[in-house]
């Protein structure tokens, strides 16, 4: 792909870029509330039936690295349609379970249908690792900021619109139709990514015929570096800024939990408690584009900070609210501090990683979010099970200004990419 056709900017190729994302999300949006409610079918508590939704973050560090092989050996594109192809055949074997399509009984039907959740959690780690990578070749690193905030935004419209649009089939065919709307979408993306084009990064195919001096001392052509070379080569920004990202998706799958049990604890209904998740939801949804453009204009550290700080300042308020119309203030400070930071996590991921070996490298940067985003409900329920709610929902706020701190330091100030691109530089 030419550097002239890459100019064109993000609009230019947005069918390419967000429409499969956009049908990916909405499946996934879909499928998501009706995990653990669908698994109390089987007969299990609820204690069970909550920690089947782990099987999806679970899934997704499984298929990180199998993810980068096939992205870096077989394209982005490719990846994309084998990602969503594993998507669908995971929720159509989760549907089957659910609907008793097959002739299973006992713990077998369970089994089945937790293998289907784990393929999706997988499924998502190719895709999302994909069109990560996509993205960073087919646009230009001015736009790179816009560009990844609307893939996030993506993600977001999907988890807005999926739930909604699951909640309508279900009227008329039960929790069935959460999966069946997951698998059509899921079904959509494999044939909308058919119709997108393969791309090639020019500086990574200039770069892999070139020779470069290591840091063993001789020379040698760098083609095809693996994810332990990587993860030594670029340790320094892995276990600096890398930590900022694990603690900023601390946060954001915390945040899903805080809402709900907070509004429980101060003995609101459901309807109110879905309610106000449902205006967070809408705020952050709405501040993807705006987080985007300041990215790329004002630069990568005052947007991850702010977000961070954002997120901090409403997490804590949350212990202090009493009514629903103090939590929902509070929910809208926490909304408005992740949609501040939409894209902040993909486009860090895409400065930082280098030309050759980029799927690779992202599939580490996905291994640190994906570690965030188990650890922080972990921390939530550990704090709280050994002092109490309002402590364990303090505990993930002051991890956010613990990341809050890590940006301040790692990231340059100043628009643009990061100023060290992953510290590739060979001396």
């Amino acid at each position: 792909m030419t550097d002239g056709s890459r100019s064109s900017g993000p609009l230019a190729n947005a069918f390419q870029i967000y429409a499969p994302s956009l049908i990916y999300a909405i499946g996934v949006g879909a499928i998501m509330p009706a995990i653990a409610a669908a698994s109390t079918r089987f007969g299990t508590s609820l204690a069970v039936a909550a920690s089947t939704v782990t099987l999806v973050g679970i899934g997704s560090l499984i298929a990180n690295a199998p993810a980068a092989q096939l992205a870096s050996r077989a394209g982005e594109r490719t990846t994309m349609i084998v990602s969503a192809a594993v998507g669908t055949t995971g929720v159509t074997l989760a549907w089957a379970m659910v609907a008793g399509w097959l002739p299973l009984e006992g713990p077998a039907d369970f089994a089945g249908y937790m293998l289907g959740i784990l393929m999706i959690g997988m499924a998502a780690a190719g895709f999302n690792l994909a069109r990560q990578s996509y993205l960073a070749v087919a646009v230009p690193i001015s736009h790179r900021a816009r560009a990844m905030s609307m893939l996030g935004g993506m993600q977001r419209v999907g988890a807005f619109v999926g739930p909604f649009l699951g909640a309508g089939v279900q009227s008329f065919m039960g929790i069935q139709g959460a999966f069946a709307v997951g698998a059509v979408c899921m079904a959509a993306a494999v044939v909308v990514t058919f119709f997108i084009d393969e791309l090639e990064d020019p500086a990574a195919a200039q770069q892999s015929a070139t020779w470069e001096t290591t840091t063993t001392g001789p020379l040698e052509i760098v083609t095809n570096p693996t994810m332990i070379s990587l993860a030594k080569e670029h340790w320094r920004v892995l276990l600096s800024s890398g930590m900022g990202v694990l603690c900023l998706t601390a946060l954001r799958a915390s945040r899903t939990a805080v809402i709900p049990l907070w509004a429980e604890y101060i003995g609101l209904t459901p309807a109110q408690a879905s309610l106000i998740y449902g205006v967070s939801g809408a705020i952050d949804m709405l501040m993807f584009y705006p987080a985007g453009t300041l990215m790329d204009r004002k630069g990568r550290r005052v947007v991850a900070v702010s977000c961070l700080l954002g997120l901090a300042i409403g997490c804590a308020a949350v212990p202090f609210t009493t009514s629903s119309a103090w939590l929902m203030v509070a929910a809208f400070l926490i909304g408005l501090g992740n949609g501040f930071g939409a894209g902040i996590v993909m486009t860090l991921g895409a400065d930082y990683s280098p030309s050759v070996g980029r799927p690779k490298f992202l599939a580490l940067w996905r291994l640190l979010s994906d570690a965030g985003m188990l650890s922080g409900p972990l921390l939530i329920s550990a704090v709280t099970g050994v002092f109490s709610l309002a402590a364990g929902i303090w505990a993930i706020a002051g991890v956010a200004v613990v990341g809050a701190a890590i940006f301040t330091r790692t990231l340059p100030a100043g628009p643009g990419p990061v100023a060290d691109r992953s510290s590739s530089s060979t001396s």
